[in-house]
């Protein structure tokens, strides 16, 4: 595995009026990446729900309007970031959309594509209250988690409440997975460190690297995503080739930008070899591989 740059997105809200503007800001923000020589770009938990303004404001104040509304736009949304992973030779996560799989029924879902034009999916497992209780969007346990052989190494996806879950991303690094994305939307403070506490600890008892990327600021138009907060990080195990406290990078809170890290995956199975400690071989010794539902 090469080592390799990647982009993770304090991306923020917005108020498009139309597909094209929507379109244009996203364009502008992989370009930019891109620019830098990101190879892996990765955007938060519902950045697509910003398209939610383009429709009227008694949809787009509804929260079961919004979700039907937005199917109306969501094979643009898929189309429009492999057109810009292929041009430009970068890998997306996409920001997460409600896809709806039948009439009342909708998954979390963040599209991963690639260069070579190959696209694939991770729905959300495990729902917030919100998400359950007053937005309607159902957990996706019927799919399997999924980890992405790149060029770049594999990778698995652990949406925003996910990872605060050990054995989601535990199933994912033993079918191979080095690196797991979490895009998160949080809209407290305390949101936002559940979700960067879960990101560490996953990194530290596997061994590997974890990303958060969140939706950052308000949009009052909004009955998803009035108000978000968060910084995004890299983080990597506390332990021999990586930083004493385990962050390789954060941004700063609340802040719209790209922040970046160079990131070489074969230091993951360096520290397994020879760490001052072993999280990842001893977990299994300890407890025992868990039931794997992983898919390659």
């Amino acid at each position: 595995m090469k080592p390799f740059r990647l982009a993770a997105a304090q991306y923020p809200v917005s108020e498009p009026g139309s597909w094209d503007e929507a379109a244009a800001m996203l364009t502008r923000w992989v370009r930019e990446a891109a620019s830098h020589n990101a190879e892996l770009l990765v955007f938060p938990e519902y950045a697509a729900m910003s398209l939610a303004a383009i429709f009227a404001p008694g949809v787009r104040a509804d929260l079961r309007q919004q979700l039907h509304a937005l199917q109306s736009l969501r094979d643009d949304y898929v189309d429009l970031h492999s057109r810009l992973a292929a041009e430009l030779g970068v890998h997306i996560l996409a920001g997460s959309f409600p896809w709806q799989l039948g009439p009342e029924l909708f998954h979390n879902r963040a599209w991963f594509v690639d260069p070579e034009g190959h696209s694939d999916f991770q729905d959300k497992r495990i729902m917030t209250r919100f998400e359950r209780e007053q937005w309607g969007i159902a957990g996706g346990e019927q799919v399997p988690l999924r980890v992405f052989d790149t060029a770049l190494g594999a990778i698995g996806v652990n949406v925003c409440y996910d990872v605060e879950f050990p054995l989601l991303a535990r199933r994912q690094t033993e079918a191979g997975a080095r690196l797991i994305l979490a895009p998160s939307c949080t809209d407290t403070l305390a949101g936002y460190h559940r979700v960067r506490v879960g990101a560490q600890a996953r990194a530290l008892e596997n061994q590997c690297i974890v990303v958060q990327s969140p939706l950052v600021g308000e949009a009052p138009w909004s009955a998803a995503i009035d108000v978000n907060v968060g910084a995004a990080g890299v983080y990597a195990p506390p332990d021999r080739g990586f930083p004493d406290d385990g962050v390789v990078v954060q941004g700063r809170l609340n802040e719209p930008g790209w922040v970046y890290a160079d990131i070489d995956l074969n230091a993951v199975d360096t520290v397994r070899r020879s760490g001052q400690v072993f999280n990842d071989r001893d977990w299994a010794e300890q407890g025992g591989s868990v039931c794997p539902d992983s898919k390659r």
